[in-house]
This record gives structure tokens, sequence and C-alpha cells, in this order.
């Protein structure tokens, strides 16, 4: 019997302990995954069936310690022993305990353990109750490097193949529409507008800070690049993703699927310092000229109300941009017949940018923008914004389809990123030319319209500079940021290399983490060490029991042979009946109730005699003699 109690104990400890080292080691532990959407699909059910489980190994744990209490006690009773004692030893074979003033260390130990059995049910609902976690996985991989030598002499070979030094023209419309799109994007975030920023379907929040996707669930388009359609000549399609699972310590336990999955990637990026200025009519570095126009069409029988072009007038927008090189822009827009511009209905922005100062390499890292508002757009005077290009080290999150984007380290350019700086230039000229139609510019009416939507009153008669000027500036870094994001994009296209392997000295590693969302046990954290507390009934109620089933089957040998007489009857002490039955059959005399009677009755000493089928509590030495109040 006793056999039987310390094995089923153990194998309750054993399972207990088991769980417990099982999530410790694997720090986390999730069922599959159908189990999973059950699990929260039913949480009501599932708090059933773990309290069930609870209680049924917690009602089993305190039977085997009550029934190896019970059978110690029947061992123990063969030799004399108090009535307090013997009291006691009923109450915890009853799953109960004592309150006796007198005998404090008794009442405590009685409590402790009572308290320790009703604790198992509460132990054991912590343990096995499973909770909502963050599982991380580690994952690294590649992306493509535009900062190193290498790619800048692919970039720079890639000019001259074509023939060009600018970008293709089927990539015109896509770097037309999305840079001014990320810029505007860029520009409202400045001013409390929510906005999102789509590209090759994916979708950034407010700026794709340079980066190109490296997560392929958020990698957008999967379709196919045409011959033409990769590197410069990009116009959408599937990028390539090299980011996989890290070597794990516990490659055999499988990543589940999760209710979501979030990530944090460690990638490359580019952004820009912009800062915009008046151009002071004193300075000589950019001297910059827009009074050079003619008008080259006019039709005065046409009318303006059918939307008819009446004239048209040519501008040559000039700029010295302080290296003694005149840079010239042509700009065409819409006039009446006599040559005069609308003033309220027409906006004229144009552009001009400029190579910024040279390093002590006589290299360029900055390039600048010259620019200036007419008619609608008279509210931006002459102005010039300063762009210096900076390569980042950015954790981008990935979560709930968007990516958001810190900069985490940024690093100026070297003179081999010369190429690159270039591109970048080429992107702004570009948005710079091609923003303004007939019209209007899309640049103008970016600005004002974000302007408007966060100001009270006319922008002409309620200007405030310098948010005009941090408008500006966000839109020509969202322009910058998204040149890049661009370039990696066609580069990284399929097609754009053999097998879609980007070379390893064109490559830059790429670090994260993947946060699935999942259901089951995690490793406790070392400062809440609740796991252990809630095993910690299991292990003193499974040491006492041990212990208590050892002293009986001690006791059983010994008995066995003939080391203390024969006492193999059968004897329940929990049983108030048989204790009735005991304390009658030997004509045990105590003392009454009266004042001192009981606390008098507390100290003497009894023991458990039978003679054939009748059992007595006796005195030691006087088996059959009363107890008097002079004896006592």
């Amino acid at each position: 019997m006793q056999q039987v109690i310390i094995s089923v104990q153990m194998v309750i400890l054993a399972f207990g302990y088991g769980f417990l080292g099982a999530v410790a080691y694997l720090q986390y532990l999730a069922p599959p995954d159908p189990i999973c959407e059950l699990m929260r699909s039913y949480p009501g059910e599932l708090t059933m069936v773990v309290t069930l489980i609870a209680t049924v190994l917690s009602i089993t744990a305190a039977t085997l310690f009550t029934v190896s209490v019970k059978e110690a006690l029947r061992h123990r009773m063969w030799k004399p022993i108090s009535l307090i004692h013997l009291s006691t030893g009923v109450a915890l074979a009853q799953g109960s305990h004592i309150l006796k003033h007198r005998y404090m260390g008794l009442t405590i130990l009685t409590l402790f353990i009572f308290g320790m059995l009703r604790l198992l049910t509460a132990g054991w609902t912590t343990l096995l109750t499973p909770t909502y976690f963050m599982w991380p996985v580690q994952l690294n991989g590649s992306e493509l490097d535009i900062t190193g030598s290498a790619f800048a002499a692919l970039l720079h070979g890639e000019f001259i193949a074509n023939g060009f030094t600018d970008i293709q023209d089927n990539a015109f419309e896509i770097l037309d529409i999305g840079a001014m799109l990320s810029g505007a994007a860029a520009a409202g975030y400045s001013f409390g507008i929510p906005r999102t920023f789509n590209f090759n379907g994916a979708k950034y929040n407010v700026s794709t800070q340079g980066i190109v996707p490296t997560i392929e669930d958020y990698s957008g388009s999967d379709g196919v690049p045409g011959v033409n359609g990769t590197r410069l000549g990009f116009a959408g399609g599937n990028v390539t993703v090299n980011t996989g699972l890290a070597p794990r310590s516990h490659p055999s336990v499988p990543i589940p699927q999760g209710f979501s999955r979030n990530y944090s990637m460690s990638q490359q990026g580019l952004t820009a310092n912009v800062s915009c200025r008046p151009i002071d009519s004193n300075q000589t570095q950019y001297l910059w000229d827009t009074n050079n126009s003619y008008v080259i069409y006019a039709n005065a029988a046409a009318s303006s109300s059918n939307n008819s072009i009446t004239g048209l007038r040519l501008w040559n927008i000039a700029a010295n941009c302080g290296t003694n090189t005149l840079i010239t822009y042509e700009y065409v827009t819409m006039v009446d017949a006599s040559g005069n511009t609308s003033s309220s209905g027409s906006g004229f922005l144009p552009s001009v940018v400029c190579p910024g100062s040279t390093n002590m390499n006589q290299t360029y890292t900055s390039f600048a923008i010259l620019t200036q508002g007419f008619y609608k757009y008279g509210f931006l005077q002459a102005s010039v914004c300063e762009v210096v290009p900076l390569l980042t080290t950015v954790r981008a999150d990935y979560s709930d389809e968007e990516i958001s984007v810190e900069v985490i380290s940024i690093t100026p350019f070297q003179p081999k990123n010369a190429a690159l700086l270039s591109f970048i230039a080429s992107v702004a000229k570009f948005q710079s030319v091609n923003s303004q139609g007939l019209t209007s510019s899309t640049i103008g009416d970016s600005l004002y319209t974000i302007y408007s939507s966060t100001t009270n009153g006319s922008i002409d008669d309620n200007l405030n500079d310098t948010q005009l000027y941090f408008e500006l500036e966000d839109y020509w870094r969202g322009v910058v940021e998204f040149s890049a994001t661009f370039l990696r994009s066609g580069f990284m296209a399929t097609g754009s290399f053999p097998n879609n392997e980007i070379p390893n000295n064109l490559s830059s590693q790429v670090t994260g983490i993947m946060f699935v969302s999942t259901i089951g046990w995690i490793r406790w954290p070392k400062n809440s060490p609740t796991y252990l507390l809630a095993t910690l009934p299991l292990t003193i109620i499974t040491s006492l029991t041990f212990f208590s089933a050892l002293y009986s089957i001690l006791e059983a040998w010994k008995e066995h042979h003939g080391y203390r007489g024969h006492h193999r009857a059968h004897f329940d002490v929990s049983n108030t009946l048989h204790l009735i039955m005991a304390c009658a059959a030997g004509s045990l005399a105590l003392e009454d109730f009266g004042k001192g009677g009981i606390i008098n009755n507390e100290s003497v000493k009894v023991q458990l005699e039978e003679n054939g089928d009748k059992k007595m509590f006796v005195i030691p030495g006087q088996p059959h003699s009363p107890v008097s109040k002079e004896s006592a």
C-alpha cells in the first residue's frame, strides 16, 4: 500500500516538475496551432478544463497524504503517545488542523500543512493555465548594401551602360508619382496629419526612410518585373527577400504560426538633413534669376472657358550655384492671349538643383534646391534648401500590415558614395522639373493644402515662415528617402541578379526578431518566481507523504520480523467510531470537562493494544487503570 502511495505521489511530483523544467529549458512552450485556436475561441471552457485537471491532481495528492499519515499514525499508536499528539495526528489524517494556544508549535504545524493542502489546487492552476505571450524568434538575412564601393561601381556602370547620368525613361512615371506622394506624406505628418505612404504594394508609416522590406509578408507586389524592369528601370514588381530563422538552441521545437506576427529588424536606411531658408539678397553663393521668360505660343481665338490653350510662356530659370557654373532649367506655363497669368487660379513653382559645397577630398556630399513661388504660390519667397543625405541604420517595425522606421545611427556620405549622391540629386531634379505643369505644381499644391489645413485664415494673410519651411524640409526629406527605397527595390527586384542572389560584396547583414503572438507557457522572469511558488505546496505535501510512507514501511518491516510484536490488524484513526470503540474497550478513564480537566487529559499518554478482535486504548503500565487527578 505504502509503495503504491509513494509511486503515485512521485509520479504527480515528477509531472509537475517535469512540466516546469520543460518550460524552463525550452523557454517557450505552445501547443499546436489548432489547439491554440480552440483555446482562444473557448476561454471559458479552457478555464474549466484547467481547473478540473488541477482539482483532480490536488485531490489525489491530498488523499495520498492523508492516507499515508493515517497509516503512519496507526503504527505510531502501538507505542505510547500523548492525547494532544494523537489528536494532532488525527486532524492531519482528516486533512484538518487544531487550534490550541497552549501548543502553538502543533497549531502552526497543522495550520501550515492545512494551508499547503488548500493551496494545491491554486498551485496546479497557476502551473497549468496557459497565457497569451509573444514568442521572440531571432532572424537574420541580407539585403542590398548601397553604402559600399562595390555598389558605387555597380551604379556607375549602370549609368555608363545606359548612356545617361540620371535615370531611365521607363522609371520616370513611378519616380514622379512616388516621390511626390512620399514628400507630401512626410510634410503632412509634422503638422499632425496622419499619413501613410504606399509603394510597390508595401505600406509605410509617413515615409520609407530609405529602406526596402526585408520581411516576405510585407514585401508588397508579387508581380515579376519585365526584362527592362529592374535596377534603374524598376517600375514595380516582386522584391527578393532573403530573411530566415537564425540558428536556434532548440531547433526541434516548431515555431507556431500564431495568431499574428510582428517583426523588428535592424537594417540599412537613408535619410537627409534638410535646412530651408530665404535667399538673402546680399549673399553671393546662390544667385537666382527668374526674369528670363517670353511667350512662345498665343491663340487669340481660343477660349479659356473650354480649357483651350490660349498661350504658352517659356521660362528660363537660371541659378549660379557658387561654382561659377550657370545652371538653367526650362519651364512652360499657360497664359492668356496677352501673355498674362491668372494670379488666383494658376501657380508657378520653379526649382533648380545645385551641387553643394565640396569636402576636404573635393567631393560633393550634399546638394541644394533653389525655389520660388509665383502667382498662387507667391507665399513662398526665393528660398534655398540645403540637403545633406545620410546613411542610416534603422529599426524597422513590421506590424498591422504597416512598416514604421526609427533611425538608430547615422553616417555621413563618403567619397565612395558620389554616384549614390548623384542619383539622389537627379531624383530631386526630376521631381522639381516634372512636378510643374502648365497651370500648377504638385509641390506647390501640397504645400498650399497642408499649410491651409493646419492654420486659420488665408495663407497669404497669416503666413508662418517657420512652419512653411518645416513643411518644405519634410517634403524634400521624404523625396530623398523614397529615392533610396526606389534604388534598393530596383536592384533587389526579381531578375536583377542571377538566381536572385545578391553577391556577397553587395550584401549587408540584416538581423531582427519575429514576435509570434500565441498562447501557452513561458519561462518565468528571474524576479518573478511564480511557478516555483506554485510548486511549493506540491513539494511540501509530497515530502511529508514520502516520509510518512517510509515510516509506515519501516514499522511494517519491524512488525513482520517480530521487532514490535504482531500488530497487523486494521485500525482507522481518521474514523471517529474506531476511536470511540478503542476508548470504550479499555475502560479508559479520563478527567471530566471541568476546569483543568481537558488540559490534564491532553498530556496523558495512551497506547493501542489488541486482544483478538478487541482493540483498546490503555495507559502504558496500567492497561486497565483509570486516570486519577492525583496521578495526573
